[in-house]
């Protein structure tokens, strides 16, 4: 009975504890699991993922400025023959106009350079008479230049100062004048020297010039013979360039160009080329001792034309004809020896040193087979101007070599603008 009694307790004991131990069944879904940006949800299996915005389309790249050198040969290409042949000339507004004397531009020039676009106009003294003519005069030309071309004038004088003066002094005009460069060198001070520059290219600049047949750079010979004694800057040519590189800078800072002459130099011979032939028996070598010192420090300093005068030196350049119209002088020793690559301009072709070496007709095609670019105040512009047409129509003269003149022509005009 006990023992019946003690296994009925202990199957009791057994399943209470059974029920005590065992868990309750589960009834929740098991939990998503959370994103791990702060517990949204992550849809990316359920849906596609969207588009990536398109970049925001690039700004478009500034056109590139064209350089001087692509708009000077644009604009030379798009020349006419007879536009660029006409450019190769510098002459004075009657040359062109028939007028006995030009004060004015009106119709006359208009239609005179309509016809002949030409790359210049120089004035004298007799064309100026005030201030406010010469602007009127200088800016109307202007004006029907680039109607004309497309172009500019180069818009020339002659204004060393002292005996060579057609503004300094002139009564029309309330400007002095800077006296004689055979002072300025006396003085020995080129810093006097850049500011008389300075001085003539500002007013000259103000009344619309953009072009001084200055500083003369020959080296005077006796000063008590020599022609060219007040208006050089001395008997040394190493004074003489200093002070000619002086002066270049000036201009420059003037804004005017300018013209070292009379290249290789004519101080020191007899005579004068506006009369008849100047003749130097100096050997080349002699030259480049001498007379040439001046022009290299002007080419130095960065000088942007030289004009070539009509002197003859047959031991230097093997013939009798002139400087300006010998290959010899200009592109053996001005563009080659040298190395001058600006523009080169002839002396006036109507002096009488050049009459006995080529007719009317011949001067301009003359003076550019010796290399020049512009030639200057032909005694017949229409002759020398249609001599040039005919040598090129003829073959004589290539195309391609107008274009060498007239592109540097055309880059100097252009960096006016």
């Amino acid at each position: 009975m006990r023992k019946k009694a003690a296994a009925a307790a202990l199957a009791l004991m057994m399943l209470c504890c059974a029920a005590g131990c065992s868990a309750p069944a589960a009834t929740d879904a098991p939990e998503s699991p959370e994103s791990e940006f702060g517990g949204v949800r992550d849809e990316r299996e359920s849906q596609s993922a969207a588009p990536a915005p398109a970049p925001a389309p690039s700004a478009p790249k500034p056109a590139a400025v064209p350089t001087l050198d692509e708009r000077a040969a644009e604009k030379a290409a798009s020349l006419t023959l007879e536009q660029k042949v006409a450019q190769l000339f510098v002459v004075t507004p009657e040359a062109i106009t028939g007028v006995d004397t030009a004060t004015q531009a009106g119709s006359a020039t208009q239609q005179a350079l309509a016809a002949y676009p030409v790359g210049g106009l120089v004035y004298f003294q007799k064309n100026l008479l005030t201030a406010d003519q010469t602007r009127e005069m200088i800016a109307n030309s202007q004006a029907f230049a680039q109607d004309a071309c497309g172009l500019p004038l180069l818009v020339g004088v002659d204004e060393e100062g002292g005996t060579v003066s057609r503004i300094g002094g002139n009564p029309g005009f309330d400007i002095s004048n800077e006296g004689n460069m055979a002072d300025v060198g006396a003085a020995g001070d080129t810093a006097q020297a850049k500011a008389v520059a300075a001085r003539i290219g500002g007013y000259l600049s103000d009344l619309g010039f953009n072009l001084d047949f200055a500083p003369d750079s020959d080296v005077c010979g006796d000063p008590s013979t020599d022609v060219m004694a007040l208006r050089s800057f001395g008997t040394d040519p190493a004074i003489v360039g200093s002070m000619v590189s002086a002066q270049v800078e000036g201009f420059a800072e003037a804004g005017v160009l300018c013209s070292a002459k009379h290249f290789p130099g004519i101080g020191g011979v007899m005579g004068d080329s506006h009369e008849g032939a100047i003749v130097s028996e100096k050997t080349l070598d002699e030259l480049r001792d001498w007379e040439l010192a001046p022009f290299k420090a002007a080419i130095d300093a960065g000088v942007p034309m030289v004009m070539v005068g009509h002197l003859t030196a047959p031991n230097a350049f093997g013939s009798d004809v002139p400087a300006s119209l010998n290959p010899a002088a200009v592109t053996d020793l001005l563009r080659g020896e040298l190395g001058f690559q600006g523009l080169v301009i002839t002396d006036s072709l109507s002096m009488g040193a050049v009459g006995d070496f080529c007719t009317p007709d011949q001067a301009g095609v003359a003076a550019l087979e010796a290399g020049a670019d512009l030639v200057l105040m032909p005694e017949d512009f229409a002759a020398a101007y249609q001599g040039v047409l005919d040598a090129v129509s003829e073959g004589a003269l290539s195309e391609e070599r107008i274009d060498q003149s007239v592109l540097r022509i055309v880059k100097a005009k252009l960096a006016f603008e």
